[in-house]
């Protein structure tokens, strides 16, 4: 209990320093790709976190950043929606005896169709909502959804090298 914790709180300070020092610093295809590699913090919360721990976790984690990023609430808003939708999600796919209370979200413990609506849905309803909310304007409509695809592309990528990275190497060792 307390290792997973650690882990969490390991988790979320090297995700924001990823995200501000390296990932906010890359210029990807001319602004087309932006990488939002820090929802992958809430997408690996334990499944049975309570709802307002984890809407309380988004909001600090998207503060965090907007406060690197000078981006005044941004990402704190796309986390707490994200978060919120997480809690819908899991209850709609959940399994009918539910989860486990030592089931972590991987992609090794849920499998693959879990894991994949779980993520592709979580990051799509966060980015969606970033880039909407950071355009706000019906002039660049098509860029904005060809930012969403291609960055949720991108990020997705990014959460499962994660899991064939971080979690294969766990799972050895045990």
């Amino acid at each position: 209990m307390r290792g997973d914790i650690v882990r969490i709180f390991f988790r979320f300070f090297f995700l924001i320093l990823l995200q501000t020092v390296v990932m906010n610093n890359l210029g990807i295809a001319s602004g087309l790709i932006v990488p939002l590699v820090y929802p992958l913090f809430i997408l690996m919360l334990p499944l049975l976190t309570p709802g307002w721990v984890v809407l309380l976790l988004s909001c600090v984690l998207g503060l965090c950043i907007d406060a690197f990023s000078n981006t005044l609430g941004l990402h704190a808003s796309a986390c707490v929606v994200m978060a919120y939708f997480r809690g819908v999600i899991l209850k709609g796919i959940s399994p009918r005896e539910g989860y486990d209370i030592t089931q972590k979200p991987t992609l090794q413990s849920m499998g693959s169709n879990w894991f994949m609506t779980y993520s592709v849905s979580l990051v799509l309803i966060h980015h969606v909502w970033i880039f909407n909310l950071e355009n706000f304007q019906f002039d660049f409509l098509f860029r904005t959804q060809f930012r969403v695809i291609l960055s949720s592309m991108f990020t997705l990528g990014m959460v499962y090298l994660s899991q064939y990275l971080l979690y294969q190497v766990s799972e050895r060792r045990r």
